[in-house]
């Protein structure tokens, strides 16, 4: 019997900081309509950026004292409410973060759909990337889960720059289990530029580059065609690290196909429907041309945003 059979309604929602453009609630509420389904997806919204941990208890509350069947939560509450919720997957319990949350029967469970989004937006788009020696930028919620997928990929070494020495070393903490080889690199353009210096690829799973953390966290000096670059970042799309990146002639890969996968596994835990990834792809890609005629899209004959599985390749 599928899951949530007979039901009349589903309603999901949205935490973090600058998420009012998300695309999300428009791929929820898409594949559930493909699919028959009455789904609501509410957006709420934190305007200062601050973890309030009692805040996000409130809201978590609230959330299950008005029927709320889901939530996705985004930077930057997604380590701040992992001590929240009654339950977490075992995901959850090895990277430390989280960013879906099922309520069922008042009880709510914390699961993490980002390391399953990037390891099928990677496999997707850059299959045969050399991924030996791999920066990672950014060590918080997301920044984990990426490390996590990039193990899973099969990375030896990998450089993990931050701000927050500890928050590096966190994550360091939770990969003692996977044979990925992990260096804390300090956040000074010197260590950056080693680091960067003979590398196969970076990622930027940091907030810079978000449409309300404007900027790249690599100097397009550090950039050279052999590199391969992956931001998580897809508000904007055409950020400024890969509008770089694609001046420098890299092999390049968006947020666009991890925000769709990572969308399209919280849908299916929510509903216990099977999502039509295939659709929400071209779903993504019609919200983002719906905004910009002009965005640029990243496929194998030039500079382009798309999703359909292209291999973004300049």
């Amino acid at each position: 019997m599928i899951a949530g059979a007979g039901r009349r309604s589903w309603l999901s929602g949205l935490i973090g900081h600058g998420v009012g453009p998300s695309l999300t609630p428009e791929l929820h509420e898409r594949e559930a309509e493909r699919q028959g389904l009455r789904y609501v997806y509410k957006v709420i919204d934190q305007p200062d950026g601050v973890v309030d941990t009692q805040r996000l208890a409130r809201l978590l509350g609230g959330a299950v004292e008005l029927g709320f069947d889901g939530l996705n939560v985004t930077h930057p509450a997604k380590q701040a409410m992992v001590p929240l919720v009654d339950e977490v997957s075992p995901e959850v319990a090895a990277i430390g973060a989280l960013n879906t949350v099922l309520i069922r029967d008042g009880r709510t469970v914390g699961h993490n759909t980002d390391v399953s989004g990037f390891r099928r937006s990677f496999l997707d788009t850059l299959p045969d990337v050399d991924r030996a020696r791999v920066v990672l930028v950014g060590a918080g919620g997301a920044g984990t889960a990426v490390a996590h997928a990039l193990g899973e990929l099969g990375v030896r070494r990998l450089l993990v720059i931050d701000l927050d020495p500890e928050r590096a070393a966190r994550l360091a903490a939770t990969l003692r289990e996977h044979t990925t080889e992990v260096e804390l690199v300090p956040a000074t353009a010197d260590a950056l530029a080693e680091a960067m210096s003979d590398s196969d690829g970076v990622v930027n799973a940091s907030p810079l580059g978000m449409a309300v953390h404007p900027g790249s966290p690599v100097p397009e000096g550090l950039l050279r065609p052999d590199l391969w670059v992956a931001d998580i970042v897809y508000r904007p799309l055409a950020t400024a690290l890969l509008d770089s990146a694609l001046a420098a002639g890299c092999t390049v890969l968006s947020g666009a196909g991890m925000a769709v996968h990572q969308a399209a596994d919280a849908f299916e835990l929510i509903t216990g429907r099977v999502a039509d990834r295939a659709a929400m792809l071209r779903d993504f890609d019609e919200l983002v041309a719906a905004e910009s005629a002009a965005a640029p899209t990243l496929n194998s004959t030039g500079p382009t945003w798309g999703t359909t599985g292209e291999r973004n390749r300049r």
